[in-house]
């Protein structure tokens, strides 16, 4: 059942991705896929997500990152893995950096 097994991702979104409100979309979108954790503006320009959920759930944010709020122009997706932090059970939008 791997499918079912939860996962920590950290997804770099670079392009029009500020003051376009990219978090508020991140931030929707994890809450209709159930998943855990935040978002956050970087102080280079690309907003940063760390997302924990199942594999099915993170493929669903993966895709909808790429697309982005109409406002936003998404030029790449950097994924990695991240460690699940214990105790995160839902997903927040964190300060400015």
């Amino acid at each position: 059942m791997s499918e079912k097994t939860t996962e920590a991702r950290r997804f770099l979104v670079r392009g029009r991705v500020q003051g376009v409100g990219f978090r508020w979309f991140v931030e929707r979108e994890a809450h209709m896929l159930g998943i855990a954790g935040w978002v956050r503006n970087k102080a280079d320009g690309s907003v940063e997500v760390l997302a924990i959920g199942n594999r099915d759930q993170l493929l669903g944010l993966r895709s909808r990152l790429r697309q982005g709020p109409r406002a936003a122009r998404v030029d790449d997706v950097e994924e990695s893995e991240a460690k699940p932090i214990a105790g995160l059970t839902s997903f927040r939008i964190e300060g400015a950096w």
